[in-house]
């Protein structure tokens, strides 16, 4: 099955076969966009774990990691094209360091 993707003329939304969806922060930092990519991943894969063993507590930590991952994208919360930079900035840091307090 083929997807059809596209991109609104703003660049504010994906348009997935025919659903629209935010489209990530143009302004995050390579590494940052990389970093939160990672952290959803491991996150998705946590909820899918979580799901098929029945554990609602491990569930909900791991789904509350998705939005983390989400928000610091800026795909959920506070549009960014209506932020500043300071806020844009501040939201990714503060996702990255509630996702990773160690820093790596």
């Amino acid at each position: 099955m083929t997807r059809v993707v596209t991109r609104t003329d703003d660049g504010r939304w994906l348009v997935v076969d025919g659903r629209r969806w935010r489209a990530a922060d143009p302004a995050l930092p390579d590494d940052v966009r990389t970093r939160l990519l990672h952290h959803l991943g491991v996150a998705r894969s946590a909820v899918r774990t979580a799901g098929r063993a029945g554990d609602d507590t491990a569930l909900a930590a791991a789904r509350a990691r998705v939005q983390l991952a989400k928000t610091g994208l800026g795909e959920r919360g506070p549009a960014w094209w209506e932020q500043d930079d300071g806020a844009r900035r501040a939201r990714w840091e503060g996702a990255l360091a509630a996702l990773d307090p160690s820093g790596g």
